[in-house]
């Protein structure tokens, strides 16, 4: 296995999932210089909003961070979630240990998926989940198509526009559960928001969430 990740470093060089710099091994994905000098958020990037006991998220959504993540989410660059999972997971262990009995995401529409190819919070729940050892969990659906909520406006626009998107699951039973809701940038938390609404209505004891970055906007 050594000497085949050996080969494919050679043919494919690695780089920076954040500053994009070369690496001398594929290693964790990130270069020396960004494993300490990356915008991280202070006190875990603790914020609170409407149905959400508190959210957490390890980076602030600037410089280096806000290029990564729009290539992860726009450019195809899949294989970031790996790196933002473990950067996500060890916010989440030290912010909400023992808060929490199932991972599950925020998930696109089918148009959306379709048109992307993947579900970017997917991949990064996915990578989460596996980082602190519990299985993902499908548990919600989104039931129709919305304008992205970074165009649409201030936060009581985007909580109209997202207003109704979600509902769970056939067959997700999240009674009596406590979710860790993920996606991959928070800005308004109006989406959050409106699926921890629907996790709640559908027996959820609490709902808190985990994103990669916060954005100011």
């Amino acid at each position: 296995m050594k000497v085949v990740t050996f080969l494919l470093d050679l043919l494919y060089p690695p780089r920076c999932a954040f500053c994009h710099d070369f690496l001398e091994t594929s290693g964790d994905g990130l270069c020396a210089h960004c494993r300490t000098g990356l915008p991280f958020a202070q006190n875990g990037g603790r914020q609170r909003f409407s149905f959400v006991r508190v959210c957490v998220s390890p980076l602030n959504y600037e410089g280096d961070v806000r290029e990564s993540l729009l290539r992860y989410k726009f450019g195809g660059a899949t294989g970031y979630a790996k790196v933002y999972g473990r950067l996500v997971a060890g916010t989440v262990r030290a912010e909400l240990a023992g808060e929490y009995d199932l991972v599950t995401w925020v998930p696109l529409s089918r148009r959306r998926l379709r048109e992307r190819g993947y579900d970017q919070a997917r991949l990064l729940a996915r990578a989460t989940a596996k980082a602190l050892g519990l299985p993902l969990t499908p548990t919600l659906h989104k039931q129709r198509n919305t304008q992205p909520q970074s165009g649409t406006g201030d936060a009581a626009k985007r909580r109209a526009n997202i207003a109704g998107a979600y509902r769970m699951k056939k067959g997700a039973d999240v009674t009596g559960k406590r979710i860790l809701l993920m996606d991959d940038i928070v800005t308004t938390g109006a989406t959050l928001s409106e699926c921890a609404r629907v996790l709640g209505k559908a027996g959820a004891e609490q709902v808190v969430c985990a994103t990669v970055a916060r954005s100011a906007d």
